[in-house]
């Protein structure tokens, strides 16, 4: 299992988390066997919204001796109904029992990351704040009851302003090949340009990203619902996820232990299943010549990363002043391209990288 650290933090989060959006209608017993075996796979990293209140006693009894080793997400606005059905409020009283009720259930007397929960319009946002509920997050956090404040959302023009309050340390944000490319549904909001941006922005100033949706609900994992006609493998999808900017881990939900067995193939998986490159054939007029840090212009002649010199080409431009330090300590630069034209050919998105590479080297040569 691969981890990467949180900017804001010593926290080192696995790449494979898991979600318990599905898995509300499993047994207990079995939804304790899935964490359990999780946690023994390598996975730190949770999130428990939607899943109904059945997740919380047996997700308590499968970190019981484990809770320092263990990172998970509780939302601040997902509640449960009398049945245990997930829902939701911006009623700060029912905020509060709730929260009340999940750290006695899960048996902590904390949570690693405090998220407002599903901002997606400007009238959520205004609703939040005026009830009170991202000063109640600061306020816990300033307890020590909340290790880090965070936020969820699918609309850019949104977590752009949730980032202007200097507050979050952790975004979790919708990403998938439909929705970068624009070919999603309402949830995938924004340009490829806006969504990138976005993205850069938060590496830039060191905010973690938890990705929830990597299948688009599932509709990729199949030729007839996929909206490009064109499936792809869950392995494909959460490594397009974790060669975003700022992507920390990928959330998808299991609903029982057959579904986590699958997940848990990723981090075995060759470089071959994982390459995504196919997305170049369906990649709309607007993402055309957009590098994506594939990598499946590899191997260089020269021993370029031919994606890694983009992604801090990409983060510089965005204002990103680490990107510059990163690029130089990289023992081979774009100034090594031997314009062999190899990169041309092989991109799926039409880059011309050995005229890129130049572009990179008199960026980086003039010492920005």
């Amino acid at each position: 299992m691969e981890y990467r650290k949180l900017p804001r933090g010593d926290e080192k989060i696995s790449v494979l988390g898991l979600g318990m959006g599905g898995i509300q209608n499993t047994p207990p017993e079995e939804i304790h066997a899935v964490i359990k075996r999780a946690i023994e796979n390598g996975v730190n990293f949770f999130d428990l919204c939607a899943g109904g209140s059945s997740v919380y006693e047996p997700f308590g009894r499968a970190i019981a001796g484990k809770r320092d080793k263990v990172y998970f997400q509780l939302h601040f606005g997902a509640v449960y109904k009398k049945n245990g059905e997930y829902g939701w409020s911006r009623n700060l009283q029912t905020i509060k029992n709730t929260f009340e009720w999940e750290l006695k259930t899960l048996g902590t007397d904390y949570v690693d990351f405090g998220f407002l929960h599903c901002v997606d319009e400007e009238s959520d946002l205004d609703d939040i704040k005026k009830n009170g509920i991202p000063d109640f997050v600061k306020c816990l956090k300033n307890q020590g009851v909340v290790r880090h404040i965070g936020f969820s959302s699918h609309t850019p023009s949104v977590a752009n302003k949730l980032l202007d309050t200097g507050i979050v340390d952790m975004m979790m944000f919708s990403i998938n090949p439909a929705y970068d490319l624009e070919c999603g549904d309402e949830y995938g909001i924004g340009t490829t340009a806006e969504r990138a941006e976005l993205f850069r922005r938060c590496e830039k100033e060191g905010v973690g990203i938890s990705v929830m949706k990597p299948f688009h609900g599932g509709q990729l994992l199949s030729d007839s619902t996929s909206p490009f006609k064109k499936s792809l493998t869950k392995n494909q999808c959460i490594q397009y996820c974790l060669d975003r900017p700022a992507v920390l881990c990928v959330v998808p939900g299991a609903r029982g232990l057959k579904d986590l067995d699958e997940l848990l193939k990723y981090p075995a998986s060759t470089k071959d299943e994982r390459d995504y490159s196919v997305i170049g054939e369906f990649t709309p007029k607007s993402a055309v010549g957009n590098c994506v840090y594939c990598n499946h212009c590899q191997p260089c002649p020269a021993g370029i990363d031919i994606g890694i010199v983009n992604k801090y080409y990409d983060l510089s431009l965005a204002g990103d002043k680490m990107a510059h330090n990163h690029y130089d300590k990289l023992q081979i630069k774009a100034d090594a391209c031997l314009k062999c034209g190899h990169c041309d050919k092989r991109c799926p998105f039409k880059v011309k990288q050995q005229n890129k590479m130049q572009k990179i080297a008199e960026y980086f040569g003039r010492g920005v």
